[in-house]
């Protein structure tokens, strides 16, 4: 089936990343995939988790939230529902898995611990893709402040982090499925890789069939390539701040 926006099924939507988009946080970005807006922040706060504590280590943890006006209805605050749903949970530890995975936990300086806050402003697909790779911007930034205050001398990263989706709809394979592919998906997966395109995380069901082998690799493929670009535009976005990790 055409694409709703004319892509081809190889390639990504639209990025736009502003950088240090708000004033208080350490670190943070506006990340745009199409329609899809994630307002990313982070920031290094003193102590962790009671489990954590006399470690020497610090930790990254992250809260994920659908702002109620952010899908087509508009949807409850969790915060009104008492808790968190059990898809809030799931992404909000993904994001978290995902940035440790490149973070030197030891080199935050101590037992500090890196907040990092992804709330969707407006949702058409891939939010937590999305937030994956605006997070690692934020994640950055955060910690180049707190090396700059002279909290640690060098910066604990150690590679790009980067997310996008994958699917079949119709029978055709595609890349970063909006919402109104996404919602009619067959099968529907979501990538995590790091800058050397080593797999982080997949999660891919087969909503509607079963799928073989061979289409499982042309999916991770698929997935791979567009992962990369996201990660030749993040080395973009940093600039000339870019470190040697993966530059």
């Amino acid at each position: 089936m055409p694409r709703r926006d004319g892509r081809s099924n190889d390639q990504l939507r639209p990025v736009k990343i502003v950088r240090r988009y708000l004033k208080h946080a350490h670190g943070s970005c506006l990340f745009e995939l199409g329609d899809t807006r994630v307002l990313c922040a982070a920031s290094v706060s003193e102590g962790v988790a009671q489990w954590r504590r006399n470690s020497g280590l610090g930790w990254i943890t992250a809260e994920y939230s659908l702002l109620p006006a952010s899908t087509h209805t508009r949807s409850r605050r969790e915060v009104a529902m008492g808790a968190p749903s059990g898809r809030t949970h799931e992404i909000q530890r993904l994001i978290g898995r995902s940035l440790r995975s490149v973070v030197d936990l030891k080199g935050l300086g101590g037992e500090y611990t890196l907040y990092v806050d992804c709330d969707v402003i407006q949702a058409d697909g891939g939010t937590r893709t999305a937030a994956i790779t605006g997070a690692f911007i934020a994640a950055y930034d955060a910690l180049t402040t707190w090396r700059a205050a002279g909290k640690i001398r060098d910066l604990p990263i150690t590679e790009y982090v980067a997310a996008t989706s994958v699917g079949m709809v119709d029978g055709q394979i595609m890349l970063d499925l909006a919402y109104d592919e996404d919602s009619v998906a067959e099968i529907d997966m979501n990538v995590v890789v790091d800058g050397r395109g080593r797999f982080i995380e997949v999660q891919g069901t087969g909503e509607r069939t079963p799928f073989e082998r061979e289409r499982l690799d042309t999916m991770l493929d698929l997935a791979l390539g567009g992962s990369a670009r996201l990660v030749e535009i993040q080395r973009k976005v940093l600039g000339e701040d870019l470190e040697v990790f993966g530059g």
